[in-house]
């Protein structure tokens, strides 16, 4: 339900905004999305586990840091002994502290997977729309392999074809935001131009290639090259064009390390060499994977290193946009029965039935409630036996 919907009200007045109620970018999970999420997040979970990753958990409550990738966005607040803390904003950054004091010495590859609650302070993050939400996902500590890599590559596609999103469609794409920072490196680009070129090469955007390139005085040569950047977008051909670009040593290793997770992965990827953004936090690979209808992505990850220098890389899926990518199809809710008494109720969740308990022996109430339930039958015991009749035909 989106936080802006209206309530409706029996009453002559407009009727009330959610946003009324509860703060923008927050919202209400009823009971089917509910059913529905936490089926994912178990059926995902149990397939990290299947793979070796591991559970924890780490807490909601952070030390404030200037250093924190997400500290300009993060909630912010301040204990009673005067401490500024954070309210989590990504997992990340507390997957790395939780190992670097519980897991200092290994065993590596440490294999880990996680899932809870973000909250971000802004509205315009690479997240959405929504500051309140749920996040799941992965961390393989310790190495930094195109093997490790791969495995990554190989699970990622087996979360999005456990929640259905293979069949429709969904597909990886690898980028490298190092690559285009190694190329802006060898046309000699520094300072704030080379800042510029970033965000412009990764909008895609020719046109601010084109005024960055007149405003810093650079050669024909660099803004063809720039051009080509911006353009590095597709199958593997990807990687043949992005070589003929790769003239110093760094551009060349990220093309052939492409190139080793390509042959790893076995199956079809798409490339999106232009990806720059982060560039300063990502030290490898970066993925994602887009489902039908959804403009952001309900999967990604990447490669980085945790502080001291211990290198990582992970993904992590978006339950709320997993919900809206498959919401079309979801199974229907289980039959709920009304159950007259305690042996029936037992009985009834004994045959895989979900069962309420009558709470009155007032006949007209539980068929009004019933009604307005959507329950069809009532469930009794007589005997021993476990009966079940239509809900407007039982009486008491």
């Amino acid at each position: 339900m989106n936080s802006s919907a209206p309530i409706r009200s029996a009453g002559r007045s407009a009727a009330p905004r959610v946003s009324a109620f509860i703060p923008e970018g927050t919202r209400d999970v009823l009971p089917p999305e509910w059913a529905q999420r936490e089926a994912i997040r178990a059926q995902l979970s149990g397939l990290f586990s299947r793979w070796g990753y591991r559970g924890v958990e780490v807490p909601a409550l952070e030390y404030a840091s200037a250093h924190h990738p997400q500290d300009a966005v993060a909630f912010k607040l301040i204990d009673s002994g005067g401490q500024v803390l954070a309210l989590r904003s990504e997992f990340t950054t507390a997957v790395g502290r939780l190992v670097r004091t519980r897991y200092p010495q290994g065993p590596f590859p440490l294999r880990l997977q996680y899932g809870g609650r973000l909250w971000l302070r802004a509205l315009n993050s690479e997240l959405g729309r929504l500051r309140e939400f749920n996040q799941l996902g992965v961390e393989l500590i310790g190495v930094e392999t195109a093997q490790a890599d791969a495995e990554l590559l190989h699970l990622a596609a087996a979360a999005l074809g456990a929640v259905g999103l293979g069949e429709l469609g969904a597909t990886l794409e690898l980028g490298y935001p190092g690559f285009v920072d190694a190329v802006l490196e060898d046309a000699g680009l520094h300072g704030a131009a080379r800042a510029a070129l970033h965000d412009a090469i990764d909008r895609k955007s020719g046109a601010d290639v084109d005024l960055l390139c007149a405003q810093f005085g650079l050669s024909g040569e660099a803004r063809r090259t720039l051009h080509a950047l911006t353009d590095l977008y597709g199958g593997p051909e990807v990687l043949d064009a992005a070589q003929a670009l790769a003239r110093g040593t760094r551009a060349q290793e990220a093309v052939a390390h492409l190139r080793r997770v390509a042959g790893l992965y076995g199956s079809p990827l798409l490339f999106d060499l232009g990806v720059s953004r982060r560039y300063d936090y990502y030290t490898g690979l970066t993925f994602r994977a887009y489902a039908p209808g959804l403009n952001q992505p309900v999967l990604g990850g990447g490669r980085y290193a945790l502080e001291g220098g211990l290198p990582g890389a992970g993904f992590a899926l978006g339950l709320e946009r997993l919900m809206r990518a498959v919401a079309g199809d979801l199974p229907p809710e289980p039959e709920v029965v009304l159950a007259l008494d305690l042996r029936a109720a037992e009985a009834a969740r004994a045959q895989g039935l979900h069962a309420e308990l009558a709470w009155t022996d007032d006949a007209e109430d539980l068929r009004a409630f019933s009604v307005a339930r959507g329950i069809h039958r009532w469930a009794r015991s007589a005997d021993g036996a476990l009966t079940f009749q239509p809900a407007g035909e039982v009486t008491l």
